[in-house]
């Protein structure tokens, strides 16, 4: 059953599998992307219908972007980014600028990106915040980078930022329009695939703000509340890949020899079951806001599972896999699959997270005693 909404939903997946393989390699109008999304009324889901959305709550959100995942995991990287500045617009205490911007956006005629990654980081104590802030008369002047972001449509953007004060204030997340004086979008960058994202860097030289742009003034408080929407809508994508993966699989192990991969395949889907529905449960019961160790372990085990079942999906194919025609959805998987490691929280700086965590557990339980 589809969690997409809008008369034009069902159009959607078969566009998506036309041009999943284009979209990767970025031969795909680029431009196209985000009214297709749109238009399925994928944006909607998971807000609140007196904003103009589907109802329902985050954990829609999340399987939307599995779904889409499954069909084209550029698609699925450029709802995540989308859908999550949507989510840092609903929970930001700033009503006007929620009540400004969550048509267009709703409507894609503007693009959102979340340009948190670093915040993410910085929370975890991983790195220092890449955006400064100078005050300037009644608002601020910001300086620095963001290198790595999706969605940075050249039609317009909205990208979110935190930002660190150099005048001994707390850090703050703000969010900047594109066609701010200062602002300056670099070529996309050139990445192995996901090609027809908008993936960008962002340079910010003396670029003005007020507080009509500021998402919450405390980021440090702020961060924590919206960093499960900000994973658990990440998440979707390995859920997604892994699923489109393990079915593809299933559907070769008729061919002969391969039906010892049955086994397999239905562990992993259990696998894989089991960390959704961990995921689920800590999103709608707002657990992962006080503990975030349970969802960087779900974020860590479904990226690889996602790279599990890719490799089922190889194995199942057998060396038809190999050639460029039969082998080519497989082998922009497999690019997908490589990506879910290394996407900002990667699986290494989560797992150093967890193992700086435990130590500091340890150590005060140690003094405990």
């Amino acid at each position: 059953m589809s969690h997409l909404t809008g008369a034009r939903a069902g159009a959607l997946f078969p566009w998506l599998d036309e041009v999943a393989e284009d979209l990767d390699t970025g031969h795909a109008d680029k431009a196209a992307l985000l009214p297709a999304l749109a238009a399925s009324g994928v944006f909607r889901t998971g807000v609140p219908e007196d904003l103009g959305g589907a109802g329902g709550s985050v954990v829609d959100g999340v399987r939307a972007v599995a779904e889409v995942s499954a069909r084209s995991l550029a698609a699925g990287f450029v709802l995540w980014g989308h859908r999550t500045y949507i989510e840092y617009l609903l929970q930001s205490p700033n009503a006007a600028l929620r009540e400004r911007q969550i048509c267009p956006l709703l409507a894609g005629e503007v693009a959102g990106a979340t340009g948190l990654s670093n915040a993410m980081k910085f929370l975890a104590g991983l790195e220092g915040l890449q955006v400064n802030a100078r005050v300037a008369g009644a608002g601020f002047s910001l300086d620095g980078k963001l290198p790595w972001v999706t969605n940075l449509r050249p039609e317009g953007f909205h990208v979110a930022a935190a930002v660190a004060s150099m005048d001994g204030g707390a850090p703050f997340v703000a969010t900047l329009a594109s066609d701010a004086e200062g602002l300056v979008r670099s070529a996309d960058l050139e990445l192995i695939a996901l090609r027809g994202t908008n993936t960008a860097a962002v340079a910010l030289t003396n670029v003005a703000i007020t507080d009509g742009n500021i998402l919450h003034p405390d980021a440090r408080a702020w961060l924590p509340q919206v960093r499960p929407a900000f994973l658990g809508l990440q998440i979707g994508m390995s859920i997604g890949l892994a699923r489109r993966a393990l079915t593809e699989a299933a559907g070769h192990i008729a061919d002969a020899g391969r039906h010892v991969l049955s086994g397999p395949i239905g562990e992993l889907t259990s696998a894989i079951d089991a960390q959704e529905n961990a995921l689920f449960e800590g999103l709608a019961s707002g657990a992962f806001a006080e503990k975030a160790a349970p969802l960087f372990k779900i974020r860590i085990a479904l990226a690889e599972l996602a790279d599990a079942a890719v490799g089922l999906e190889l194995q199942a194919s057998g060396g038809r896999a190999y050639l460029a025609g039969p082998g080519r959805a497989l082998a922009r998987r497999w690019r997908e699959s490589a990506f879910l490691p290394v996407i900002t929280p990667s699986l290494v700086q989560l797992k150093a997270a967890l193992a700086d965590h435990a130590a500091k557990a340890s150590a005060g339980s140690g003094q405990a005693a």
